[in-house]
C-alpha cells in the first residue's frame, strides 16, 4: 500500500506527517517553510509512494473558514496540477495546535522546546492524520 501525508498548513510554516505504508500509523516527519514545500513534496514523492493527501481544514469557532483558507485553496490546486493522481482530503483541524502544545506537556517536553513552533506544528499534522485514520 501507498502512504497518507497530512499537511497543516501556515503561510510561514507548513508541518507534515505520514503514515506508515499499512496506513495504520501516523508520524510527525518534518516542518518546512511554506515557500519551499512544493519542491519538498515533489522530492518526498519520488522516493515514497504517496496515495492521499490529507490538508487540515481551519475554521472558526462559528464554523466559517478562517483566514488562511484561500492560501490553502491555491495551495490544493497546485498540488492538484503537479500531481494530477493524488487523492486530496479535507480534515477539520479545530484545536490541533492546543492539543500538540497539550501532547508536548504531557510527553514531559520542556518548556525550551514547547516554544519550538515548528514542533507543534509538525505534532499537529500528526494530529490531524490521526483523526482521519481513526474515522476514514
Amino acid at each position: 500500500m501507498a502512504r497518507i501525508i497530512a499537511i497543516d498548513y501556515g503561510t510561514k510554516r507548513t508541518g507534515i506527517a505520514i503514515t506508515d505504508e499499512l496506513q495504520m500509523i501516523a508520524s510527525g516527519l518534518t516542518t518546512v517553510e511554506t515557500k519551499k514545500l512544493m519542491p519538498f513534496l515533489k522530492e518526498y514523492f519520488q522516493k515514497e509512494q504517496v496515495e492521499a493527501m490529507v490538508i487540515g481544514e481551519p475554521k472558526r469557532m462559528n464554523n466559517e473558514a478562517s483566514d488562511v483558507e484561500a492560501h490553502i485553496i491555491r495551495f490544493r490546486e497546485s498540488v492538484l496540477k503537479t500531481f494530477p493522481d493524488l487523492k486530496i482530503i479535507r480534515q477539520d483541524e479545530r484545536f490541533t495546535s492546543k492539543m500538540a502544545f497539550q501532547t508536548m506537556i504531557d510527553s514531559g517536553i520542556g518548556k525550551k522546546k514547547r516554544q519550538n513552533k515548528a514542533l507543534v506544528d509538525q505534532i499537529s499534522a500528526t494530529i490531524i492524520l490521526q483523526d482521519y485514520l481513526y474515522n476514514k
